[in-house]
């Protein structure tokens, strides 16, 4: 136990490090060339040509929206004949906002007073056969008024104390305000990004001022005009404005604003989207509306009104942004991430190799070496072991024999042999030479 113990404390002292060896593997070799392709071309396409990666980024932008509509339409109806709708009646609010709806069509309940009448049909709560089904005091729910206890045989409906008479649920099939189409809205955006101190706005500085009072906004040939033709918007969505007026929708009308603070600032412009938010696929329900009323007195202080349920269109303006600068920290850091990505195809190569390959054992051997002592260091009983008695070590003499030896020895076996033959002639005629005359005479 004490020796397990021992000999992990040991291993947790020992140092890896990298060991190179070149394996002549041609498959080895395409894959790990089209790995480091592959990060090259996503380290600069990708990430600093497509993503710009070399730049710092920023997506907190301010932003302020300033709208304002312009244009009139008369409506025709039996009830009030005529009657002329500007700016005031039609949009509201009336001030401008990055929320703004359009009447373009309407269904006008005139003259109300407070009084009792019967409840509309259309109203379940509302319908009854006897009083039993009208409870006095009981308000109808999602209806017009109080329950006043009394069933009216007519209509089939309770008596009810409200405004009367209620609200008529005849919505016209054609718009009566379609002229809506041809209104102006003027969009006026301002954006800002902090951290760079850079601001800029939609409306385009010039000197000609008839230009915003003659323009509209066109992709392609007014790309810098900030006024938008109401039929245009709602073409744009891929929906016919005739058709969306009837009982009206929501559309959002998107400004994205990305900026390379790296370019010119003229090359700073914004890019317009256009949605219809109130339909979805499978569902049937669709369209915008609301009431309002206005008050009035007649001549003797008593107050009456006129109910308006209106259909329309809401605008919201989505305003988001991005800009982007040069900086040495982002960089760094995506090149650092693409020599990371190259580490990580050396890795997938030398599983492969020393894994599934044919021959992995064998390289597996060449990769990884275990090296436990100091080269050329032999322990000290070696050492007195291998010393002749004159002190010398034979492992030296053998090494500086070799040395001399030429390498090309250490290929050939025949070579080899031939070599030390030589050295023994060598050796006998340096020991003949050292002998007395009368020794070299024997010889």
């Amino acid at each position: 136990m004490a020796a397990c113990w021992s000999q992990l404390l040991n291993t947790l002292f020992d140092y890896k490090t990298e060991k190179f060896f070149i394996a002549k593997n041609k498959k080895i070799g395409v894959l790990f060339r089209f790995i480091q392709l592959a990060v090259i071309g996503y380290l600069i396409g990708w990430v600093f040509i497509w993503k710009k990666g070399y730049q710092e980024r920023e997506e907190a932008v301010q932003s302020s929206v300033y709208t304002k509509l312009k244009g009139t339409a008369v409506g025709n109806t039996t009830e009030l004949g005529y009657r002329v709708w500007g700016a005031e009646d039609y949009v509201i609010p009336s001030q401008g906002d990055n929320v703004f709806f359009i009447v373009t069509n309407y269904l006008e309940t005139p003259n109300q007073r407070l009084n009792s009448c019967a409840e509309s049909p259309l109203v379940p709560d509302g319908i009854c056969s006897h009083d039993d089904d009208c409870m006095k005091g009981e308000y109808v729910k999602a209806g017009h008024g109080m329950k006043m206890g009394r069933c009216i045989n007519e209509t089939g409906t309770c008596e009810i104390y409200g405004w009367c008479p209620v609200e008529s649920n005849n919505t016209p099939t054609v718009p009566r305000l379609g002229k809506a189409e041809n209104f102006s809205v003027y969009i006026r955006n301002f954006v800002r990004f902090p951290k760079f101190d850079f601001s800029k706005s939609n409306v385009l500085p010039s000197s000609n001022h008839t230009y915003l009072k003659s323009c509209y906004y066109d992709k392609v040939h007014h790309p810098f005009c900030p006024i938008f033709r109401v039929g245009d918007l709602v073409e744009w969505t891929g929906h016919r404005f005739q058709e969306m007026a009837v009982k009206g929708g929501s559309i959002v009308v998107g400004i994205e604003w990305n900026c390379d603070l790296d370019k010119d600032y003229s090359n700073c412009i914004p890019k317009y989207s256009f949605t219809r938010m109130d339909t979805s696929k499978g569902s049937n329900i669709s369209g915008y509306n609301f009431r309002f009323a206005r008050y009035y007195k007649d001549t003797e202080g008593n107050a009456y009104r006129s109910l308006f349920k209106v259909y329309g269109i809401r605008f919201d303006i989505l305003v988001n942004g991005e800009a982007g600068k040069f900086s040495i920290i982002p960089t760094v850091v995506n090149i650092g991430s693409g020599v990371a990505l190259m580490g990580v195809g050396v890795f997938l190569c030398d599983m492969i190799l020393i894994n599934l390959m044919k021959g992995s054992s064998f390289y597996r051997q060449r990769k990884f070496e275990t090296v436990a002592e100091k080269p050329g260091r032999r322990p000290k009983e070696a050492r007195h072991k291998g010393q002749n008695r004159h002190g010398h070590k034979k492992d030296e003499k053998l090494d500086v024999e070799n040395q001399l030896l030429p390498s090309s020895m250490s290929r050939s076996p025949r070579k080899h042999k031939r070599r030390h033959h030589e050295q023994k002639h060598v050796k006998d005629a340096t020991s003949t030479s050292n002998r007395s005359p009368e020794r070299k005479a024997e010889v």
